[in-house]
């Protein structure tokens, strides 16, 4: 019994054992439902990255997607454009159009208008999307260094090469990270292909493909293209460096030539300060100095960054004679400075007068420049009678001296001017006695001066043809309508003519009113007075009318 118990539950368990596997077996429909959800929750999850690792290149905002869109564009466009072009053609070789196809035409050709203009503007990227961002900065043309300004300008470029060299390098980089996350889309997409069954991604992943082909050429061509950029900017480097430290030499050889050149000028300076002693010839000697170290200088500089002298001396030729007449003074003064410091009319010192445009000046000479003459105005009688005006800084142009009308009182070694008294006495004076008084009063107050103009005019021989060489006063008396006028000249320093004049007015009057048979003659009038004769009325005063 207990064997036939066993072997019924034995038979039991069996049974029951193969009716729950046919119960759990799962059937061909849900092994392939279980697969799809499981391949839409990967696609979903490919998905999710994808869009991340899009996100990441729209975030980026590249130059290079921006370009390769537009160069799809451009191919859009004339795509779009040739069938436009092919549908034209076929409508206008149609006979019979109908009203549709007429407007259908006319619209085609003002469409046509439209896209080829924007052909036009998007014609150089219908050949390569990245001609522009691929071509290095052209470093053809680089100016030589060859003057001391010149060596900012070399400096400016180097920098402006290397941030060209960066810029170009930050460009490489950018699209080697681009093609990065380009290929790690591509692998995306591929894996979605793999798994995807409606293959609903393959044109995504084509685009994606042939965006990365071009990607990738353009990669290749910037990695050759750096190296040659990198090797060529070293070089175009070196040699700007190179000329820079050779203008750097150069001008610290000028300069010290300059010091060198200054350095000895100061000594002859002080050489002359210290044997000359005179103030004129000081002045003249040190006016000369100067120049002739500005000249030199000037020389140094003018053969130092002139290289070819012959060329600029031919340039010069053909504009000078527009510069002569555009600086027409200028050159006239310079030629006057010429004549006057040659010929010796006027120095520094030197009492002058000058008329300029209807008004005379006199005064001091204080500097003769290249250009224009500086004179200090004095209280003179001319200033007294005319200008009532004095102290005044007057700059004669040197060009004056050829036509205007320029006197100097104290040419050479002649210090000395002849100036005069005028005074009137009546007829009834004692004229000859007032002509001697007049003559020994000017003798009394010019006599230093006739001695040092006699000595003046002595040394004046040597130089000019002097015939009337009498230095003593002289006296002049003329009938004038009011009496005889008695004109008392001398000779007087220049610079002090109005004080000497003044001097001697004064003690002539004094002489001649101490005088009871001379008397000074002035314009008087005389006033006769009658007493007139009472005239009666032609009428009665006391008739009524």
């Amino acid at each position: 019994m207990k064997k036939i118990f066993i072997y019924l539950f034995l038979a039991s368990s069996l049974l029951f054992s193969s009716a729950l596997k046919a119960e759990v077996k799962p059937t061909k429909e849900e092994i392939e439902r279980v697969r799809v959800e499981q391949e839409r929750a990967k696609i979903s999850q490919l998905l999710s990255e994808l869009k991340v690792v899009e996100e990441k290149i729209s975030k980026k905002d590249s130059v290079w997607i921006k370009s390769y869109a537009s160069y799809l564009t451009s191919l859009d466009v004339r795509e779009s454009l040739d069938k436009i072009i092919e549908r034209i053609n076929y409508l206008q070789r149609k006979r019979g159009k109908s009203l549709s196809e007429v407007d259908e035409l006319n619209a085609l050709v003002g469409r046509e208008k439209i896209l080829t203009s924007q052909t036009e503007k998007l014609k150089k990227k219908d050949s390569s999307p990245f001609s522009n961002l691929i071509t290095p900065p052209n470093m053809d043309e680089t100016p030589s260094v060859t003057n001391p300004i010149d060596i900012f300008m070399g400096i400016s470029l180097v920098k402006t090469l290397d941030k060209d060299f960066s810029d170009y390098a930050l460009k490489k980089e950018e699209l080697d990270k681009l093609i990065t996350l380009l290929k790690e889309e591509i692998n995306l997409y591929t894996q979605i292909e793999a798994i995807d069954i409606e293959h609903k991604y393959k044109e995504q992943l084509d685009f994606k493909l042939k965006q990365l082909e071009r990607f990738e050429s353009a990669l290749d061509t910037m990695n050759v293209t750096v190296d040659v950029y990198e090797k060529r900017l070293d070089i175009i480097k070196a040699n700007i460096n190179k000329e820079i430290e050779a203008q750097i030499v150069k001008l610290i050889k000028i300069v010290v030539t300059i010091f060198v050149v200054f350095l000895i000028f100061f000594l002859l300076k002080l050489i002359v300060k210290k044997y000359i002693k005179d103030h004129e010839r000081f002045y003249m000697a040190n006016k000369f100095i100067t120049f002739m170290n500005f000249f030199l200088i000037i020389l140094i500089l003018f053969f130092s960054y002139i290289e070819n002298v012959s060329y600029f001396i031919t340039i010069l030729g053909f504009a000078s004679a527009g510069i002569a007449i555009a600086m027409k003074d200028w050159f006239m003064s310079i030629l006057g400075w010429l004549v006057i410091v040659l010929g010796r009319s006027v120095h520094v010192g030197d009492r002058i007068r000058v008329d300029m445009d209807g008004m005379q000046y006199v005064g001091d000479v204080m500097d003769i420049s290249l250009l224009r003459i500086t004179m200090l105005e004095d209280i003179t009688l001319t200033t007294v009678m005319q200008n009532r005006r004095a102290g005044r800084v007057i700059f004669i142009p040197n060009n004056y001296i050829f036509t205007r009308m320029i006197a100097n009182y104290t040419h050479s070694s002649l210090k000395s001017v002849w100036d005069g008294v005028k005074i009137t006495i009546t007829f009834d004076s004692n004229h000859k006695k007032a002509v001697h008084i007049a003559k020994e009063i000017a003798k009394k107050f010019s006599k230093g001066y006739t001695d040092i103009t006699r000595k003046q005019l002595n040394k004046l021989r040597s130089n000019y043809s002097l015939k009337n060489t009498n230095v003593e006063p002289r006296i002049f008396t003329n009938i004038e309508p009011n009496g005889i006028s008695i004109d008392a000249w001398y000779l007087t320093n220049a610079y002090g003519t109005l004080t000497l004049r003044s001097v001697i007015s004064t003690e002539i009057v004094d002489a001649f009113l101490a005088e009871d048979d001379i008397t000074i003659a002035y314009p008087t009038q005389m006033l006769h007075m009658e007493a007139a004769a009472k005239k009666k009325p032609p009428f009665n005063p006391d008739e009524v009318i």
